[in-house]
Formats: C-alpha cells, structure tokens, sequence
C-alpha cells in the first residue's frame, strides 16, 4: 500500500509541477505576443487576445487536473461508502 501512495503522490506532485511550468510558458508566450503586437505598429486590432484565450482555457483545465476534487486519491472509506450506497444502504 506504501508504494502504491508514493506513485499517486508522485503523479500529484508531477501535475502540480507540470501546472506552474504552464504558467510559467503563458507568461513568456504572452509577453512575446504583447511585444510582437506593440511593435508591429497595427494597434487597432489586439490580435494577441486569441492565442492568450486558448492558452487560459488550457491552463485552467490543467489547473483543475493538478488542484482541482479529481486530484485527490479515493481512500477506502469512499469505495466502502458508495459499496453501501450501491447496497440500498445510507
């Protein structure tokens, strides 16, 4: 059983890790496309939204993945509860 914890910490931690590496990737994307805009000298149309919208969808599923009620290992108490649910019990 120990081991078994130590893979789902270790898989928790991984996504936890693989979120702020995300973050930390839109950050510079964004800045890039900021900088790329500004300087292309066409500032009636703020083009830079579009990718920026896609890479905050993505981020914030990631995010739900690595923090979110999914993240969480299933303990026995909750495979007995829902054993008893199943059963007709409360």
């Amino acid at each position: 059983m120990s081991e078994d914890l130590r893979d789902i910490a270790r898989k928790r931690l991984k996504a936890k890790r693989d979120f702020w590496g995300l973050v930390s990737t839109f950050v510079v994307i964004t800045i890039v496309l900021n900088v790329i805009w500004f300087l292309s000298g066409y500032r009636d149309y703020y083009w830079p939204a579009w990718p920026m919208l896609g890479f905050t969808i993505a981020t914030f599923f990631n995010g739900i993945n690595a923090f979110g009620p999914g993240s969480r290992p299933i303990t026995d108490e909750a495979i007995d509860r829902e054993i008893r649910k199943l059963n007709g019990e409360k």
